[in-house]
């Protein structure tokens, strides 16, 4: 078995459809629990709403922790603990990522929200989409390697006058656990990634202000009517 064969291997239960389901389950969450999110909450509570929209979907166990970040948060990344008892003020941002198991299929979703009008917050999420799209698209076209994504994000990034943390580096995606195959990083893989076993993650800072923007996906042959975009 060649290297990339060994890395994209599946678990006896991986089935294409169902990581489908999956990945629709996990966006339709992402976007209930940010609906759910106003001005004046602490993140606590966002991480409660989170856990609970998830229950009530059915996504009791998680391959990876419930992340919901607000404010000067959101520059963190998962290796990094929240500052407590942050609140959402009136004009602010927030991320949300899960990693949602749907039976035995691994979800992950995350996108970013803004209340209020700051224009600098509304565009981080548009680019961070933008900048996912960018980069799906050289990987369709070019046959782009997994290290040569990451390397072409963090050009783009600048371009779009915003700074790439290569903490989020993407990962693989398979029936659970996924990690029990393989936990590398899509950013250091040496060939283009196969479609529907991948997900590319981005998080985009302000050059001068304390905030980050976060979005990831799946990379898919073909755009999806599930996808994060609205």
């Amino acid at each position: 078995m060649d290297e990339q064969a060994s890395i994209e291997a599946v678990g006896e239960h991986y089935d294409a459809k169902m990581m489908m389901v999956a990945r629709e389950k996990s966006w339709q969450a992402v976007h209930d629990i940010g609906a759910a999110i106003r001005p004046g909450m602490t993140e606590e509570q966002g991480v409660e709403i989170a856990r609970q929209t998830l229950k009530a979907a059915g996504l009791l166990r998680g391959w990876h922790a419930i992340y919901v970040r607000f404010g000067t948060n959101t520059l963190k990344d998962y290796t990094e603990a929240s500052e407590p008892g942050v609140v959402l003020k009136d004009n602010d941002i927030f991320y949300i990522d899960i990693g949602p198991v749907w039976q035995k299929w691994e979800g992950d979703a995350g996108d970013t929200f803004v209340v209020g009008n700051d224009p600098d917050m509304q565009r981080a999420p548009r680019d961070a989409r933008t900048l996912f799209a960018d980069t799906r698209n050289k990987w369709r076209k070019d046959g782009a390697t997994g290290q040569v994504l990451y390397q072409y994000m963090v050009e783009r990034a600048r371009e779009l006058g915003w700074e790439l943390n290569l903490r989020w580096d993407g990962h693989r995606l398979s029936d659970f656990p996924h990690k029990a195959i393989h936990s590398g990083t899509l950013a250091n893989a040496p060939f283009k990634p196969t479609a529907d076993l991948w997900v590319l993650e981005i998080q985009i800072r302000h050059p001068t202000r304390p905030f980050s923007a976060f979005y990831e996906d799946m990379l898919l042959s073909e755009d999806a009517e599930t996808d994060g975009k609205r």
